[in-house]
């Protein structure tokens, strides 16, 4: 054990070196102890894996300390035919199938393919990559149920001293749109308030973007006198106010900005 357990350390080590220098003080101070529980408390480590350890020096010496290979001793000689090849890559042309599922159907015919190896074959022969395109019947017109229960709003600047403010009702899309000189407060809460006269039905929640208009004291008590609850969207995702962003950018190619 002497040959090996000495105090010299290099500056650097890589990840291996580090793990056999590590295993190594372990023997150490088994050694010094002549506990295997004291030295396994100590060093913080299982005793079975410190019985591991010193097995592994006692059968192999110091090499044995390395960590050893995980690849596997013994490799599955899978050759893969002109013939199969040509299955493949004919199955992705036709069926467009990935290559998970190639390898099921190839299963099925007595082929033993893993999904890996297909996928070899088709990047072996750059085959294009599967777009799937949503039909336009997959889509779901998204809309609340109530109205009021949520109005979406927004603010877009026309041009010099015309800023476009426009709230939108998710549930029967009834809009208001307003034209002030800027976006401060008092603006924000006039538009509230001519909000609140033109919609028939009780505004529950009110969501917007991260503008300052909106961010404010004055704008957030106004909501609260009115029994309205503040819903902004995520930072930097105009497309969850999307309703009411249709308005503003039809606005924005009317206006040449």
């Amino acid at each position: 054990m002497d040959t090996f357990l000495g105090k010299f350390t290099p500056l650097f080590m890589n990840k291996q070196q580090q793990q056999v220098k590590a295993r190594k003080d372990w023997l150490k101070i088994y050694l010094e102890s002549g506990s295997v529980t004291k030295t396994a408390l100590r060093c913080g480590i299982a005793r079975s894996t410190l019985h591991r350890w010193i097995k592994r020096y006692k059968e192999e010496g110091e090499q044995g300390l390395s960590d050893k290979s995980r690849h596997p001793k013994t490799l599955t000689n899978t050759k893969v035919t002109k013939e199969t090849e040509s299955i493949i890559l004919d199955l992705r042309e036709k069926k467009r199938w990935g290559a998970a599922r190639i390898s099921i159907h190839l299963l099925r015919k007595g082929i033993m393919l893993s999904a890996m190896t297909v996928w070899r074959v088709l990047f072996k022969h750059k085959a294009n990559p599967i777009v799937k395109r949503r039909k336009k019947s997959d889509y779901k017109r998204y809309s609340k149920e109530v109205p009021g229960d949520r109005v979406q709003l927004d603010v877009t600047k026309i041009r010099n001293k015309a800023y476009q403010f426009t709230a939108i009702d998710d549930c029967t899309r009834m809009k208001v749109i307003r034209v002030y000189s800027n976006k401060k407060a008092e603006s924000t809460i006039h538009f509230l308030g001519e909000i609140l006269d033109t919609f028939y039905f009780p505004i529950q929640h009110i969501q917007t973007d991260w503008g300052t208009e909106f961010f404010n004291y004055s704008f957030q008590y106004e909501l609260h006198e009115h029994f309205i609850k503040y819903r902004p969207i995520k930072p930097k995702s105009p497309h969850l106010n999307g309703k009411v962003e249709v308005p503003n950018r039809l606005t924005n190619l009317n206006s040449g900005r």
